[in-house]
């Protein structure tokens, strides 16, 4: 019986740094068959993962795309709840996986909180995935590629195939920006940042019409809007994606299901 090739995308927070009683800070749970993992852990995220039913210390892998705190917060408490000695008992290897830098980010995170967030030996694996390496990452029967994302000097969007062919990409924070378009070329899903309304653009952000033109340019199937700033959720984002996008959008909530 050939397996599942279905994508089961969970968003876990929808919003941004901004203290909100609906939308946590970004985070996105993957499952592809048994295999689970994360794009961004913002703070609140393993607890907004409990009541979701997905267990943490399943993870197999957690991606991050910038250094910023709204996207990396929780991996403190990650980690620390990772020492948990039942957890260790079972605990597999499992990867962190990111920018250029990530790995002297995680050195400063467990030096300032040290000894508490340190782990066994082999247990953690840190891997670096620079934009410019133009060569596919194999993981557990998935395909990842990585592209600069126009936020910081060093983050980056992902976007991760099947298989099959299924792919979806998640932009992280940008601007807009042609390497973006060119990862996401033909995805089944982009999910993608819509931070700011059009009249209050912010540098190094889109708005909700600009990632329905990089959707509409790289030609994606769906497109999911997220980190939305206060004040974008007082207008009609969808309204104002569908501008330039003539595909599914969706305008995302905190425990979204979707699959692909």
């Amino acid at each position: 019986m050939a397996l599942n090739d279905e994508i089961y995308i969970t968003i876990v927070g929808s919003g941004t740094c901004m203290p909100s009683a609906h939308r946590g800070s970004p985070c996105i749970a993957i499952r592809f068959q048994t295999h689970y993992f994360l794009f961004d852990i913002g703070p609140g995220s393993l607890r907004s993962l409990s009541g979701l039913g997905i267990n943490f210390h399943l993870l197999e892998g957690i991606w991050i795309t910038h250094f910023h705190p709204d996207h990396t917060a929780d991996l403190v408490h990650f980690l620390f709840a990772t020492r948990y000695p039942k957890i260790l008992q079972t605990r597999r290897p499992f990867s962190i996986m990111g920018p250029s830098g990530l790995k002297r980010f995680l050195n400063q995170l467990q030096s300032a909180y040290s000894p508490y967030l340190d782990l066994p030996k082999g247990l953690l694996r840190v891997q670096e995935v620079p934009p410019n390496d133009k060569i596919p990452i194999s993981w557990k029967d998935l395909s990842f590629k990585v592209a600069s994302s126009n936020h910081t000097e060093e983050s980056i969007a992902i976007r991760m195939e099947t298989p099959a062919g299924k792919a979806i990409v998640y932009t992280g924070d940008t601007d807009f920006s042609q390497d973006i378009i060119r990862l996401s070329d033909s995805a089944d899903v982009l999910i993608v940042e819509a931070s700011f309304p059009e009249e209050e653009k912010v540098k190094g952000h889109l708005t909700p019409v600009e990632a329905g033109t990089i959707a509409r340019e790289a030609g994606v199937k769906k497109v999911v809007l997220m980190h939305f700033y206060p004040e974008c959720l007082g207008t009609d984002i969808g309204g104002a994606c569908r501008k330039n996008f003539e595909g599914e959008i969706v305008v995302a909530s905190d425990s979204l299901n979707l699959i692909v």
